[in-house]
């Protein structure tokens, strides 16, 4: 799979994505990862990427000719191009799933009052936003994004079932995780877990799933 990232802030993708999981899928060949910095298309000595909005009001708008030239530059038959920005659709674990199926994406990270909307609208084939709040950079929703697909490419993983129990895997919350000692300031490991019965254990770890579920995120039930 291959993950192209488009920001004004390379340093703040490179770092996390170049770590534990992420670091490991992209030694291993299983992703082409690759970030760049938008002004490499800007145009004119100063490589100027923003401007001030017409209409007025506060902040500077990133201009559309850098992100257009980038994404035709990179842009591959099959690639699918993501703008992340706070007026896109919900990110998530099932959103997460289907671009891990894709062979080529290409994040745009905003920066500033926001990215000129020509780029949604002629551009990107879909807007993404990671909550309901607003960043002091798009690098950083975009690396979100990519860590989360990454992380479920075939192989990226030591094992492939990690995946299905995690968090939002099987629609619900995960279950509680313990290990050694048993007894931590006489707060112990429920007994359920050290009985080697396994039948017991998954019937345990479904009624806390549920449980921390409606308890936690009801809307998921």
């Amino acid at each position: 799979m291959r993950i192209d990232i488009l920001t004004l802030f390379p340093a703040l993708c490179e770092e996390p994505l170049s770590q534990s999981i992420a670091g490991r899928a992209r030694e291993a060949g299983l992703l082409d990862l690759r970030i760049h910095n938008l002004r490499d298309w800007a145009a004119g000595k100063h490589r100027v990427t923003d401007d001030a909005p017409y209409g007025g009001g506060p902040g500077m708008v990133m201009k559309p000719e850098p992100v257009f030239a980038a994404v035709e530059s990179l842009r591959s038959p099959e690639a699918r191009v993501i703008l992340m920005s706070p007026q896109g659709s919900r990110f998530d674990q099932g959103r997460a799933r289907t671009l891990a199926l894709l062979p080529h994406l290409i994040l745009i990270a905003g920066h500033y009052e926001g990215v000129d909307q020509r780029v949604s609208e002629h551009l990107a084939d879909e807007e993404l936003s990671i909550g309901d709040y607003v960043l002091t950079n798009g690098a950083i929703a975009a690396t979100v994004v990519a860590d989360a697909v990454l992380r479920l490419v075939p192989g990226a993983l030591g094992d492939e079932q990690s995946a299905e129990q995690d968090s939002f895997g099987a629609g619900l919350l995960d279950w509680p995780h313990y290990t050694r000692p048993v007894d931590f300031r006489g707060w112990r490991v429920p007994d359920v877990l050290l009985s080697g019965n396994h039948a017991e254990i998954a019937r345990w770890r479904r009624e806390q799933a549920l449980n921390l579920t409606r308890r936690n995120r009801p809307d998921l039930l």
